[in-house]
This record gives structure tokens, C-alpha cells and sequence, in this order.
């Protein structure tokens, strides 16, 4: 079994948010916080150097304020259907995620059965069990599980389970959540990519991305083994732009996160497209210098080697 701190022990996911117990009665309006004043990744902080008068310093984060628009997920359970196996036999849930405040061209389309949500309530109440106590989640039953008024009426009761559970802070931030609603897809596509079915791979990839992207703006880091994903997927199909593009995006989420274990390899892998797509290589090939001597370490994994120890179990 891998190790908690291995690259591919499926609970390593980067520093996703955790809950103290000093932490978990924390709940907020819908959508994540806004960045505090100096945080990693905010755009327009002045700088400690900065010259502005308190006053100036106030109406500048006023004006930042009203720029700032909550991010909104609404969740659909738009219909249900059973599915047959030779042993099995079960409902499976369609589940649309969709972004209020513009018009959402990434919406996300996802299946799930019963069992899954039923892991999803009992990992809640484990780790939120206060804060969910009043969410009412469907009991099951012995005998009329595939009658139509049952799928219908299961359908609506889990979109409401997922529309109230979406507004309370520490559950959206959570593993468990976040899991649940994109886990099983890059199972699916990290699976394709260690088989070598690169199209197959980037298929899912381009619809989970920006799933994540909506579930994880406080996190961004967690992305980067998807888009580093879609960049050894281009880069093994012979098409070097897309996987620069890629790279591009994954670099910006490690921005000051040197000790990030994908931070070299993705590096590496840069220098290597820039200078076949005739970019600027150097830049790159220094900052990967400069990164080896602030943090000299010894030989680590390709980019390649990383990802294809993604969600192994």
C-alpha cells in the first residue's frame, strides 16, 4: 500500500484546505471567500514597498471589493436512469454543475449512483457531522427502488442534499466534496493515460479541468496534476503547442511554490517545448537553475513518471 506522503497514494492531493476542530463551525454565503489583502495569487496588491497613504491603501481595497463577483455552483440532478450489469443492477444520477453570474459554457455533466452519495454522507458526518445534522439525506429501501415516482422523487431529494451542502464553507473546501464530484473521472483518466489511450484521456480532462477550477479557486494547486496530465497527453501525440499551453496554465498555479514535488519536473518539461516550438527557453532553464540551487536535491521523478502515478487506487 502507498505510503500517505507517496505521489500516488490517491488521498495525496495537495494542500487542500483542512479543518481543525477550532475551525469546523466555520460556514459563509455561497461562493469563496475573497482574497485577503497580500494573498498568494492576488492581483493588484500593492506591494510592502508601497508609498500609498492609509487613504489611498483604503480606496484602493474599496475599489478591489466592488470588483470582487462570489462564484456560484448550482447543482441539477437532471435525471435518472437504470443501469443493468450481468451481477448488478442500479440507478445512475445525472448531475449538471453549472456557474451563475455569466453565461457558463464549461458546464460539468456527471453520473453518480446511490452508493456514491451514500459514501460521500457518511464521510461528511465524520468529519462535519455538526455542521450537516439538519441535511436530510434519502434512506434507502428494499423494494420499489426502480419504479419511476421513486427515481423521480430520490432525484429531487439529492439535488436539494447538494444545493444545501454546497453553502456551508468547510463542506465545499473538503476532500470528501471535492472528491465526489470529480474523483471518479480522473481515476478514469489517469487510467488512459498510464494505457497509453492519450485521445481518451484528454476527453475527460477537458470537461473535469474546469470542474475544478470552479470547486478549488482557494486551492489552486490541486489542478496541476490534470493540466501537467494534458500536457504529457499532447506532448505524446506530437502536438507541442497544446502541451506548452498546458504547461503554461499548470506554471501559473505554482507561482512561489518552488517545493511543489511537480514544480521541476513541469520545469524540465517547459525548457524542453519552448526550445522545439522556438520560444524563450532560457528564461525557463533559469528558473529551474535558480530553483535546483535555492533547493538542491537529488534526481527526481520526469513529469511523466509523476503523473502516471496519479490515482493508482
Amino acid at each position: 500500500m502507498a505510503s500517505p506522503k507517496h505521489p500516488g497514494n490517491p488521498g495525496w492531493m495537495g494542500p487542500l484546505d483542512q479543518h481543525p476542530a477550532g475551525t469546523k463551525q466555520e460556514a459563509s454565503a455561497i461562493g469563496p471567500d475573497p482574497p485577503l489583502p497580500g494573498s498568494e495569487g492576488h492581483l493588484g496588491t500593492p506591494s510592502s514597498n508601497s508609498c500609498m497613504t492609509t487613504r489611498e491603501l483604503q480606496e484602493h481595497w474599496r475599489r478591489e471589493k466592488c470588483g470582487w463577483k462570489p462564484v456560484k455552483l448550482l447543482f441539477e440532478v437532471a435525471s435518472a436512469r437504470i443501469e443493468e450489469r450481468k451481477v448488478s443492477k442500479f440507478v445512475m444520477y445525472q448531475i449538471v454543475v453549472v456557474q451563475t453570474g455569466s453565461f457558463d459554457s464549461n458546464k460539468a455533466v456527471l453520473e453518480r449512483r446511490y452508493s456514491d452519495f451514500e459514501k460521500l454522507q457518511k464521510n461528511l458526518l465524520k468529519a462535519f457531522r455538526e455542521e450537516i445534522e439538519d441535511i436530510s439525506f434519502p434512506k434507502k429501501r428494499l423494494l420499489g427502488n426502480f419504479s419511476e415516482e421513486m427515481m423521480r422523487e430520490r432525484r429531487l431529494a439529492f439535488q436539494e442534499y447538494l444545493s444545501l451542502l454546497y453553502p456551508i464553507r468547510c463542506v465545499r473546501r473538503s476532500r470528501e466534496f471535492i472528491d465526489f464530484l470529480t474523483r471518479p473521472e480522473l481515476r478514469e483518466a489517469f487510467g488512459c493515460l498510464r494505457a497509453g489511450r492519450y485521445v481518451e484521456a484528454l476527453g475527460i480532462l477537458v470537461h473535469v479541468v474546469p470542474l475544478q477550477e470552479k470547486l478549488t479557486p482557494h486551492c489552486p494547486t490541486t489542478r496541476v496534476p490534470a493540466l501537467c496530465a494534458m500536457l504529457v497527453c499532447h506532448r505524446d501525440l506530437e502536438r507541442p503547442r497544446e502541451a506548452f499551453a498546458a504547461g503554461e496554465r499548470a506554471l501559473q498555479h505554482l507561482q512561489a511554490r518552488e517545493g511543489h514535488r511537480y514544480y521541476a519536473p513541469l520545469l524540465e518539461a517547459m525548457v524542453r517545448l519552448a526550445y522545439a516550438l522556438g520560444k524563450d527557453f532560457v528564461s525557463l532553464q533559469e528558473r529551474l537553475e535558480e530553483s535546483q540551487l535555492r533547493r538542491p536535491s537529488p534526481r527526481a521523478f520526469t513529469l511523466k513518471e509523476l503523473t502516471v502515478r496519479e490515482y493508482l487506487y
